[in-house]
């Protein structure tokens, strides 16, 4: 496909070391030697090749940088086009100076993600690649990378393609026993046809079964810290993010409002929030803050209920522990460093079945055991196996139920004696539904959406 020349900045905008600016098109190495003054001419430069020289302003002959040019060639490179990486130094004005320089000179400034999509276009890579690119830059933690790397791998995208050939052949026979009854085609009856939906099926479950774990890996864990004032919350807080986020004393209701950070315990990503105590006050600040508190329970997928080893438990805890009793809990009793007042054997009821760890969090005891907890009750070592494809993005995990309802629309179908050219209308569909997941059956504005979430430069 032919497209301009487009160009950006490949490196976070800031101070650093060095700073890339990235072209790609058919008339990158041609833009780039306008501006490019070296022993020799980009265009006598080989392929993946990277020489030292400088950048000039063609209208005034004045020199710009001091610069590495990297000349790629079609179609050896990401996009598939021609590509020049220009490294110069990495402060602001520098590198949007240089920028300047590619624009004024026949290039187009690159629209978000713009350098992926036509990696995607050009058949570099599917759009589940090209999508855990994205996953990739946005990675918190160890496990969320590795997930996103064997996406842009394209481990998903084999699975899909088998799934898909396999759903292909059976539409094939199909068409050739209604159309071609003379051929010694194999004979695609019902009980074939439903081996062939079987196996997609037990495909299709078997990548559903990580879509929890992985999208919890990707998108981080929504984690609420409740409890009544001054039982600990910020400590907790502080211990798991390990610095002072928080402000801690021993005066209750200390925290007003609802305070966020991102937390890699274990390798699984919770998106921290510590809310103000929750309970009665005259307090129009703390009232407020306790108002937020009860709001973000409710889009809580893990809660951490704290309450005070050294005072009795009173009718507010007891009410919490009613608020969240049918939600994932881990109940926390800290200050154990405290003559103990608090009814263990109660707290152990109202728990029920919900993990209960104690802590000292001024010592920093029972963090360990807690962030063990946390892992067990969502992963349970199941994120272990590196042979497991894992599917994480919300779209894929949307595509593949909707296929999967599909193909058992088919087997129900089958089993209820349905012609088999009508099953095929289903067997179709699924095919095309897995299709939409590495982008060979797409709308465009669907592509444009997905894109515009990359960065520039991306």
């Amino acid at each position: 496909m032919e497209f301009d020349t487009i160009s950006a900045v490949s490196t976070a905008l800031g101070e650093g070391a060095i700073g890339i600016v990235r072209l790609s098109g058919d008339q990158a190495i041609e833009i780039a030697d306008r501006i490019y003054k070296g022993k020799n001419t980009l265009k006598e430069t080989p392929s993946h090749t990277i020489v030292y020289g400088h950048l000039i302003d063609p209208k005034t002959n004045q020199r710009v940088e001091e610069a590495m040019v990297s000349v790629l060639r079609a179609p050896k490179t990401f996009t598939r086009e021609d590509v020049v990486e220009i490294n110069c130094h990495g402060g602001i004005m520098s590198v949007n100076r240089v920028l300047q320089l590619t624009l004024t000179n026949g290039a187009r400034l690159a629209e978000p993600g713009e350098f992926t999509k036509r990696a995607f276009l050009n058949g570099r890579i599917d759009l589940s690649q090209a999508e855990g690119v994205m996953d990739l830059i946005r990675a918190k933690t160890d496990k969320a990378m590795n997930i996103a790397l064997n996406q842009v791998e394209g481990r998903l995208s084999k699975k899909i393609s088998i799934l898909r050939q396999a759903l292909l052949e059976t539409v094939a026979n199909v068409e050739v026993n209604i159309d071609y009854p003379e051929y010694d085609a194999e004979t695609m009856t019902h009980e074939l046809l439903k081996s062939k939906a079987s196996f997609v099926i037990e495909e299709i479950n078997s990548l559903l079964q990580t879509a929890e774990q992985g999208k919890i890996v990707r998108e981080g864990l929504s984690t609420v810290i409740i409890g009544r004032p001054n039982v600990g919350k910020s400590s907790l807080l502080n211990s798991l993010v390990h610095e002072n986020k928080a402000i801690v004393t021993d005066i209750p209701g200390t925290t007003r409002d609802v305070i966020e950070e991102y937390v890699n315990v274990r390798g699984v990503p919770l998106r921290l929030v510590d809310t103000a105590g929750i309970r009665e006050t005259e307090d129009i600040v703390e009232r407020i803050g306790v108002e937020r508190s009860r709001q973000v329970l409710k889009d809580a997928e893990l809660l951490l209920l704290v309450l005070n080893y050294g005072e009795e438990l009173s009718k507010e805890d007891e009410a919490l522990f009613e608020v969240v009793e049918k939600m994932n809990v881990i109940v926390i009793v800290n200050k154990t460093d405290q003559e103990q007042k608090i009814d263990m054997e109660k707290v152990y009821q109202l728990a029920a079945s919900k993990p209960v760890i104690t802590t000292a969090l001024i010592e920093d005891k029972g963090v360990e055991e807690l962030e063990q907890a946390i892992s067990d009750l969502f992963f349970a070592g199941r994120l272990e196996a590196e042979d497991v494809t894992y599917v994480s993005n919300s779209r894929h995990i949307a595509l593949l139920e909707l296929a999967k309802s599909t193909i058992e629309d088919a087997v129900q179908a089958i089993e209820d004696g349905v012609p088999i050219d009508l099953v095929q209308i289903d067997i179709t569909k699924t095919w095309e539904l897995l299709g939409e997941i590495i982008g060979d059956s797409v709308q465009e504005s669907l592509l444009d959406q997905l894109f515009s979430q990359f960065c520039l430069g991306k």
